[in-house]
C-alpha cells in the first residue's frame, strides 16, 4: 500500500501567462507557494477475486474492468500512461474541497502519478513528475490548463516560474528574508466563498481572448517582476507589505477584465466588504467564478475583516516546502502476480 501527500497552492501573481498558447510567443512568469493543505491518494494492488479490476473512490465510487471505462479523466489517463495492468484500488481524500482555485485537479494528477511510481518500486524526481503531469493533462486529457499548478504541487514551496518563449520552463526556489516571509503570511486571510466552480469553461474563454487581451496579459507578466522586487528589497517591512497588497489589488482589477465569468456580484460584494473593513488587496484564486478568495491586510485589521465577512469561512494555513511526497509505504502481504 502506498499513500502520497501532495500540497495545494496559492498563486500570487502571473496566472494566465502560464498557458502555452500565451507563453510560447510572449513568455510568462508566476510567483506562487504551496500551503499545508493536502491531497492524499492511497493506492494498492489487490488479488483478482473481485468482479472488477479497478476500484476508485473519490467523490464517487467506480468499479470497472477496463481502464477505458474509468469516468475520472485524470485517473483514466494516469493509469493508461503508467500502463497499469494489475488489479488496483485507489482512493482520494483532500483537506479542502475540489474546484476551488487551489490547483486541486493538478494536485490530484501529481499525487496519483507519484503513488503509481512508488507502487511499482520507483522513485521519481519531482521536476520530472511535474512535467509528466503537464503532459497527462494537456496532451492526453486535452484539458485547458496552464503549467503552474503541476509544478507547484510536485515541487512545493515558494517558486518563481518562468515560461517560454517556446516550450522552455524554468522553476527556481524563490528566496527572501524570513522576516518578510513571516510578515507576508501574517497579512494573508484565506476565505471560502461557499461555492465551487468548473474552471475549464472560464479558462477556455480566457485562452481564446489572449490575442484580444494582449495588453492585459503583458501587464500581468510585468507585475510578477514588481512583486519579486518588493519582496527582495531591503526597505521597511511594513511599507513593503503595503506595496505588495496594492499590487494584489491591481492584479485582481486586471484579471477580472479578462472575461465576464471570472467574477460575479457575490464575489465583488465580498471583496468590497473586505476593503471597507481594512483589506489592502486580494484576489480570487484560480480561474475564477468561485472557490477561495485571498485577502491581504495588516494583522491588526484581520478580526474586523473576518467579522465583516462573518458569512464566509476563513481557513487558517501555513506555508509549506515539501512538495509531493510518499508518506506511507508498506510491502504487499500476498503475491498478486
Amino acid at each position: 500500500m502506498i499513500i502520497s501527500r501532495t500540497p495545494f497552492r496559492l498563486s500570487f501573481f502571473g496566472g494566465g501567462t502560464d498557458y502555452p498558447v500565451w507563453f510560447r510567443e510572449h513568455g510568462g512568469a508566476v510567483l506562487s507557494t504551496t500551503i499545508d493543505k493536502y491531497a492524499y491518494i492511497t493506492c494498492r494492488h489487490f488479488p483478482p477475486f473481485f468482479k472488477y479490476k479497478y476500484r476508485l473512490s473519490y467523490s464517487r465510487i467506480e468499479e470497472v474492468d477496463r481502464i477505458e471505462e474509468i469516468h475520472h479523466p485524470s485517473a483514466r489517463a494516469c493509469l493508461r500512461y503508467m500502463d497499469v495492468q494489475r488489479p488496483l484500488s485507489m482512493s482520494y481524500d483532500g483537506d479542502l474541497p475540489a474546484r476551488t482555485g487551489l490547483g486541486s485537479s493538478s494536485t490530484f494528477t501529481v499525487g496519483l502519478l507519484k503513488a503509481l511510481y512508488a507502487l511499482r518500486g520507483e522513485l521519481t524526481d519531482n521536476n520530472r513528475l511535474a512535467r509528466e503531469a503537464i503532459h497527462v493533462e494537456q496532451e492526453l486529457i486535452g484539458e485547458s490548463v496552464g503549467c503552474q499548478d503541476q509544478l507547484a504541487a510536485a515541487i512545493g514551496g515558494f517558486n518563481l516560474m518562468r515560461f517560454g518563449p517556446g516550450d522552455k520552463i524554468d522553476v527556481q526556489p524563490f528566496r527572501f528574508d524570513k522576516n518578510r516571509r513571516s510578515a507576508l503570511h501574517d497579512h494573508l486571510i484565506l476565505v471560502f466563498t461557499g461555492f465551487s466552480r468548473f474552471g475549464q469553461k472560464i479558462t477556455r474563454k480566457v485562452m481564446k481572448n489572449t490575442s484580444k487581451k494582449e495588453k492585459e496579459f503583458l501587464i500581468i507578466r510585468q507585475i510578477v517582476d514588481e512583486a519579486v522586487r518588493i519582496l527582495q528589497s531591503t526597505g521597511p517591512v511594513d511599507r513593503q507589505m503595503t506595496e505588495f497588497g496594492r499590487l494584489l489589488h491591481e492584479a485582481w482589477r486586471i484579471k477580472r477584465t479578462l472575461t465576464a465569468e471570472i467574477s460575479n456580484p457575490t464575489i465583488d460584494s465580498l471583496y468590497a466588504t473586505a476593503r471597507r473593513a481594512g483589506a489592502i488587496g486580494g484576489k480570487l484564486l484560480g480561474a475564477g467564478g468561485g472557490g477561495f478568495f485571498l485577502l491581504f491586510a495588516p494583522p491588526e485589521r484581520h478580526s474586523r475583516i473576518k467579522k465583516a465577512l462573518h458569512n464566509y469561512l476563513p481557513i487558517p494555513f501555513e506555508f509549506e516546502d515539501s512538495g509531493s511526497r510518499i508518506i506511507f509505504s508498506k510491502p504487499e502481504e500476498y503475491d498478486v502476480s
